[in-house]
């Protein structure tokens, strides 16, 4: 059971794949956060191709829980994956995700132009990651 894990950003969308048992995540791409069009084409082929049966899009929830207006960007995009996509679409809490992503790219001593290339599908597999393990326990 593969599971599509999103980090949705202005800018960029981290995307991480599970696998095939939905055991671990990984970085899979990122998709520039262009044409509404074009990012949920770019979606749907990799729910194709990779046999997805369920995305989990990360949730920036306020440090106290509540939900921002970051969080509801993030909602109205996971609506209209609903929408569009004939696949589960579930949202889960990604507090701190790129902190920690881009936290583990300076310690590896990553430089700051390839920790740009991967820090968004970086976060993506921790959100992914979490959300996997929250799954199996």
């Amino acid at each position: 059971m593969r599971i599509l894990g999103l980090d949705y950003g202005d800018r960029r969308i981290g995307v991480a794949l599970s696998d095939a048992f939905g055991w671990t995540a990984q970085g899979l791409e990122m998709i520039e956060n262009g044409s509404e069009e074009a990012v949920l084409r770019r979606i749907s082929e990799l729910v194709e191709q990779n046999g997805v049966q369920t995305i989990v899009v990360g949730l920036p929830k306020n440090m106290n829980g509540t939900i921002g207006p970051r969080g509801e960007i993030c909602m109205a995009f996971a609506d209209k994956l609903r929408e569009t996509l004939s696949v589960p679409v579930d949202l889960w809490d990604e507090r701190l995700t790129t902190v920690a992503a881009t936290r583990a790219l300076l310690e590896a001593d990553v430089s700051r132009r390839k920790r740009k290339q991967v820090v968004d599908k970086m976060a993506a597999a921790l959100l992914l990651q979490n959300y996997l393990d929250a799954r199996g326990k």
